[in-house]
């Protein structure tokens, strides 16, 4: 038997350089393996994950319970499509939706898939039970929001970098300032034809900015008076990431729908959905929306698995509990600090504020030498750090990459 050549990472970075679309810019470390909280680059390296792949593997990686659920689906019924039942499909909708407190379930497979199913489940709401005429309704957005990179996402982002010469843009969006009551009340009362608010509890992007105590229970309260849909995108802050099963619930917010995705399936499979009750979902009827593998017997065994280990291991209680050791033991270093000015986040989705301009370098160097001293994280917005790490990270582990952290920042500390 022939005995396969190991690559290297340069090699392995250079075959993407060379063969794959130049759509992201990642730290130069090559993983090939992943367990709980820890991944390892080709050489063998280990490193503490801080990013989660965006919060999507919450669950840690390759969870024996969730990886065990998958290969042995896969084994038996991978795909029939939905021309089709399959014997997986309604088991894991009556799951979810008893899970989460909701009377239906619109399976899918991406984040910016079940962002897409929202809008469309919104707006034909809005024209076949509030009355909008059709064709004139409009959805309510958050500058410096991110739901996605589609074509009628990207037409109501403010990231030039995701807009450039990808127009004409959708239209039928309304824009207003994050964490701003008045202007999302002004933008109610000034369009009758307003079908729905769409907003994401706490914004990862944008450099895990989180809103005003109270934004998210009054911005529902006026979507209530004015008879409107409150869409929560929870595709990053949800499944137990902020210290909560949602972010929403630490206000007590009952979204009209709610967006999920990355964790709904441990990272394991590509799942997400749409929930909303009856009254809203009955919109929906054959031929209105789907997909090939939306709610495929993998994905729902996966996320059967995916939700059972958020429950069964505590992780929301967890996040909280370590959420706020990481925010107590980071603001004590960053009060004599003079190359970070703020640690802030809620559960186990923070992110500390680099002190220099969006446009310098400084937090990606940071970063790389992170990964030099064994902790992976990425920058946001350029001055801007986000830390993520799977949310079955125990106390001793946190404190060492919180060690790594405040001795990493220290290098750059002038």
């Amino acid at each position: 038997m022939a005995i396969l050549e190991k690559k290297s990472s340069q090699h392995l970075i250079e075959l993407e350089d060379k063969y794959g679309a130049h759509n992201y810019h990642p730290l130069p470390v090559v993983l090939n393996k992943g367990e709980g909280v820890y991944v390892w680059d080709v050489e063998g390296k280990k490193y503490y994950d801080f990013l989660s792949a965006y919060s999507a593997v919450n669950q840690g990686h390759c969870h024996p319970k969730i990886v065990g659920a998958m290969v042995n689906q896969a084994q038996t019924l991978t795909l029939t499509s939905r021309a089709f039942y399959n014997d997986k499909l309604g088991e894991y909708e009556k799951f979810a939706t008893e899970f989460f407190g909701f009377d239906k379930i619109l399976p899918m497979n991406t984040g910016a898939e079940a962002v897409e199913t929202a809008l469309k489940l919104c707006r034909k709401w809005a024209y076949e039970k509030k009355g909008i005429p059709e064709n004139e309704a409009q959805i309510i957005v958050c500058e410096n929001n991110f739901h996605g990179r589609t074509t009628t996402i990207i037409s109501f982002s403010n990231d030039e970098v995701a807009r450039k010469n990808f127009g004409p843009y959708t239209a039928g969006f309304i824009k207003i300032e994050y964490d701003n009551l008045s202007a999302l009340e002004q933008a109610l009362e000034s369009n009758a034809n307003v079908a729905g608010f769409l907003v994401e509890p706490i914004q990862g992007e944008a450099g895990v900015y989180v809103p005003s105590e109270g934004f998210l229970a009054k911005a529902k309260a006026l979507c209530e008076k004015h008879n409107v849909l409150f869409l929560a995108d929870e595709v990053q802050t949800g499944i137990a990431r902020t210290g909560k099963l949602l972010a929403v619930d630490h206000e007590n917010v009952k979204p009209d729908i709610l967006i999920l995705g990355k964790a709904l399936s441990g990272g394991a499979y590509p799942v997400s959905g749409v929930l909303a009750n009856d009254t809203i979902m009955s919109v929906i009827r054959p031929g209105n929306h789907g997909s090939t593998f939306g709610g495929n017997p993998v994905a729902a065994a996966v996320a059967i698995a995916a939700l059972e280990v958020v429950r069964d291991e505590k992780l929301a209680e967890n996040a909280e509990e370590l959420g706020q050791l990481f925010r107590s033991e980071l603001s004590k270093y960053i009060e004599e600090s003079k190359i970070a000015n703020l640690v802030r986040g809620k559960g186990l989705l923070n992110a500390i504020v680099i002190n220099d301009s969006e446009d310098s370098d400084t937090a990606w160097n940071i970063c790389v030498a992170l990964k030099e001293n064994g902790l992976l994280a990425k920058p946001t917005h350029g001055n801007i750090i986000r830390f993520a790490p799977p949310l079955v990270m125990d106390k001793e582990q946190l404190l060492d990459c919180v060690n790594i952290i405040i001795k990493t920042l220290k290098e750059f500390e002038k």
